[in-house]
């Protein structure tokens, strides 16, 4: 289900220790390896049609199975979080195994939350949703964004067990989530409600008995193809696929009218359905914004399943949008010249990507790319007992190469939706504040990368990342271990423990400097043709003549002719030369610790631009 925040805890603990007793008594055999055969991915299951042990389907009146029925903790905490249920398991991971990336465009998962209670876990267990991660501890519940890319990766070498439970919500449920907290929001007073056993006659357990229409009704119909439309990425053919849909949904809805469910119906439904199916064809280059094809998400979420057939049953398929092999395939096309940003943090780095990107030349994922970099384990910080978002070229294995030079490729388009064509290679631009970390990574990732350095004013940039630290939405490593106080924001920098307790100011003229010097040493170890710099205050006074200086180096095509720079989606506040001075006596007292940085940097970009 679609959800406003990546993460959502809900104000409810567990006894974990107790759930894990009672699911250590249940057989091994009853531990299935995934349907799809996902290395380290096992399930057991406790909700499923009928209440058929080891039943994969989604389908038919809901039951509980053997192995719940001998868990009367678990029956109680299902009972306890209100939902009605639909398929519900244990989900088992074992050491060094991974969730792979994916988005559930299902039908099934559309109206369902997927309800999260970690039994067994460790801190190195990572849970991705869009651009946040996490670790789940053990006994909490949480709730996440499904329709987002997510994945999860257990880097230790013990496995990881959840309860995973679906369900489309029911009157106490939706009281909990009211009173859920967002990852890395401070709500004063906020606490979950710990229930280590339960001292009240409960009430049933709520269980799905419909969950598959037999004919999807024309009202269900339309909303679902108008939540897939709004999702979808800007293109010029939408208007042609969604005349297509609209014909379909008036035909649907005098069918319906006429015949209603009456199975005699059926095959004049069915025609109207593989009819749609053959019209899509033609448009299998359109995306939704995750990047995720539009006609494959209206396939799963919507078509296979307005009709009832029976020769077509009702299980999970992970839709990682591409399935990831053990070996991953060349992408289909090359990457050439890609354009990286490289800046120190809230420098004005998204406004000037945002900008950039309107190039009709350039190619993009949309974003920043933290969640397609830090799936991957090794690129994690994690795994390097997370010292920092510091990546060498010794980090870019060929095997990493395929796989990224892969999601690029696969994520990235143009500002109209589409891809380069005739065999044509990809220019990329690519932008996160993390790139200050990883110059010879993306060095190595792509030898003919050009790089553009912004730099802004440091006593303007300390003030933002003070401002962003205090905001609470820029948390990054939310439960860094070993890091006391306010959860970590912006990049994680080299040295940090070094600085754990200290004041905010004090923490942040540490960030700033520590990226500011690994970014400058390697940006002076490039060749200089192949590194452009740009000063902040220069764009905000004459972004065409800056964005056209850029283009003309980068040897792409100018971006459309506009009269200021547009406001950034990170921005906190309003753009103000003097809002840094709200810090001043702050950003006096810490200069010290960044005057040498801040002297080399005004050096850099001073030179040879």
């Amino acid at each position: 289900m679609k959800l406003d925040y990546p993460f959502i805890q809900l104000p409810l603990t567990f006894d974990a220790d107790r759930l894990l007793k009672e699911v250590s008594a249940i057989d091994a055999s009853a531990w299935q390896p995934h349907p799809q055969g996902y290395a380290g991915n096992f399930a057991m299951t406790l909700v499923t049609p009928n209440g058929i042990n080891n039943n994969d389907e989604m389908s038919g009146p809901m039951m509980p199975t053997d192995y719940l029925k001998s868990c009367p903790y678990l029956m109680e905490v299902l009972r306890c979080i209100g939902g009605v249920w639909g398929r519900s398991r244990l989900m088992k991971l074992s050491g060094q195994a991974e969730v792979t990336p994916h988005i559930d465009t299902n039908y099934y998962w559309r109206e369902r939350m997927r309800v999260h209670v970690p039994i067994v876990t460790q801190p190195s267990v990572r849970f991705y949703c869009g651009e946040q991660d996490m670790h789940m501890p053990a006994g909490e519940c949480w709730i996440f964004d499904t329709w987002s890319m997510h994945n999860v990766v257990n880097d230790a070498s013990e496995e990881r067990i959840h309860l995973v439970a679906d369900t489309v919500g029911g009157e106490e449920f939706w009281q909990w989530f009211r009173s859920g907290r967002p990852l890395g929001m401070d709500i004063p007073g906020w606490s979950p409600q710990h229930i280590p056993e339960f001292h009240r006659e409960p009430p049933p357990l709520r269980l799905e008995t419909q969950n598959l229409p037999e004919v999807m009704t024309p009202w269900e119909m339309r909303e679902h193809f108008s939540f897939l439309f709004n999702e979808a990425a800007p293109h010029p053919d939408l208007n042609a696929l969604s005349a297509i849909t609209y014909d379909l949904t008036l035909s649907w809805q005098a069918l319906w009218m006429e015949c209603g469910s009456d199975p005699a119906a059926f095959p004049r439904y069915a025609r109207l359905r593989d009819d749609y199916m053959q019209a899509m064809r033609p448009f299998e280059h359109l995306q939704l914004r995750s990047g995720y094809r539009l006609i494959m998400a209206i396939a799963q979420a919507l078509i296979l399943h307005c009709l009832k057939d029976a020769k077509r049953t009702f299980k999970e398929h992970r839709d990682t949008g591409q399935e990831l092999p053990a070996s991953r395939p060349e992408a289909d096309g090359r990457i050439e010249r890609p354009v990286i940003l490289v800046s120190a943090p809230r420098s004005g780095s998204t406004m000037f990507f945002e900008a950039l990107e309107k190039s009709p030349d350039l190619c993009s994922i949309g974003g920043e790319s933290h969640a397609l970099m830090e799936s991957i384990t090794m690129l994690h910080p994690g795994s390097r007992n997370f010292d920092s978002n510091v990546l060498a070229a010794k980090h870019c294995s060929q095997d990493i190469a395929r796989e990224l030079h892969f999601r690029f490729w696969e994520g990235a388009f143009k500002p109209d939706g589409t891809k380069p064509g005739n065999g044509a290679p990809m220019r990329l631009l690519e932008k996160t504040p993390k790139n200050a970390l990883r110059i010879p990574f993306m060095k190595q990732l792509f030898p003919d990368a050009l790089f553009v350095y912004l730099y802004r004013d440091p006593k303007h940039v300390l003030a933002s990342m003070i401002d962003a630290w205090q905001s609470g939405k820029f948390r990054t490593y939310p439960d860094l271990p070993g890091w006391p106080g306010t959860p970590w924001s912006l990049l994680l920098t080299p040295g940090w423990r070094d600085i754990a307790g200290q004041p905010l100011h004090h923490i942040v003229a540490h960030q700033w400097a520590a990226a500011t010097k690994v970014m400058l040493d390697d940006l002076e170890a490039v060749d200089p043709n192949c590194v452009v710099k740009v000063r902040y205050e220069d764009l905000l006074a004459g972004p065409k003549s800056e964005l056209d200086r850029v283009c003309a180096f980068c040897g792409i095509a100018q971006v459309p002719e506009f009269e200021s720079l547009p406001l950034s989606k990170h921005t906190l506040t309003l753009p103000d030369p003097e809002k840094w001075k709200r810090h001043a006596a702050a950003i006096e007292e810490i200069w010290p610790i960044v005057a040498e940085q801040a002297a080399r940097a005004e050096r850099f970009i001073a030179t040879d631009r």
